[in-house]
């Protein structure tokens, strides 16, 4: 019997979807986008489902599209598999937390994959790179604006226009992973990550993500504005006896955090 090209598991309400093609380095080729896609919408529907945890099987996080199958197929159907970003789609539509366990190469297509999560965590063995230039197209997943938008714009130009690889260390260096583990303490280190945020209120985390994400398109000011109108909006719906009942729990956490620390 095949195994799944994407392998999903579900313990304590966080999902754990791995790219499961290690002898093509997790490429994405069609059966596997048809997965990622029809998985994020199912879990969309769930409600048992709080966060999501991104990763890869073997020594690659996501090597970005199947350039072999790309290779034998139509000039239509190799338009719209660069061109289609039905795959990120998925993702950025997704109204709870991502986090990307990027356990090793996130190349190209796999990089923009990276760029759709809300968080990156990295393993050490991780490298990023976008080849883009080398391949002899452009990106049609965000990455030419997400990237300058993450680490900033010179940075960005560096490394799209030479195709040079980008280590762990150093995407934490410019910012573009929040840290870097140890290869057996990555998905640990986010399964823990993962439960920080299930002690939040799943309604509010859900609309904060979606209003860090719509601020985020527009400008600062107009993101100011997004924000005081959902503010405002939200704000009709709290009781104090909510606010005080909620009050009480983020002190006992911050005291238990406190504590730990000594």
């Amino acid at each position: 019997m095949t195994e799944s090209v994407l392998l999903i598991e579900t313990v304590d309400r966080i999902a754990t979807l791995t790219l499961n093609r290690p002898q093509a380095m997790n490429a994405l080729s069609r059966e596997l986008r048809r997965a990622i896609v029809e998985a994020f919408r199912k879990i969309k529907d769930d409600a048992d489902i709080d966060v999501v945890i991104l990763t890869g099987s073997g020594r690659a996080f996501c090597a970005g599209l199947d350039l072999k199958e790309l290779g034998s197929s139509t000039p239509g159907e190799t338009e719209s598999a660069v061109a289609g970003a039905d795959v990120v789609d998925a993702l950025q539509r997704f109204d709870r937390p991502i986090i990307g366990a990027i356990n090793g190469f996130a190349i190209t297509g796999g990089f923009e994959l990276a760029l759709a999560c809300d968080i990156l965590i990295a393993s050490s063995a991780a490298k990023f790179a976008d080849t883009h230039a080398r391949v002899g197209i452009l990106p049609g997943w965000g990455l030419s604006q997400k990237l300058s938008r993450t680490i900033g714009i010179y940075r960005a130009k560096e490394l799209s226009l030479t195709g040079n690889y980008l280590s762990a260390e150093q995407a934490e260096s410019w910012g573009l992973v929040n840290r870097v583990v140890a290869p057996e303490e990555l998905l640990p280190a986010c399964s823990a990550l993962a439960k920080d945020i299930q002690s939040c209120e799943p309604q509010v985390v859900s609309a904060y993500k979606r209003l860090i994400d719509d601020g985020y398109a527009q400008t600062f000011a107009d993101g100011v504005q997004l924000e005081g109108k959902q503010s405002r909006a939200h704000a009709k719906g709290l009781t104090p006896e909510a606010l005080a009942a909620r009050r009480q729990n983020v002190q006992q956490r911050g005291r238990q955090q406190v504590a730990s620390k000594t």
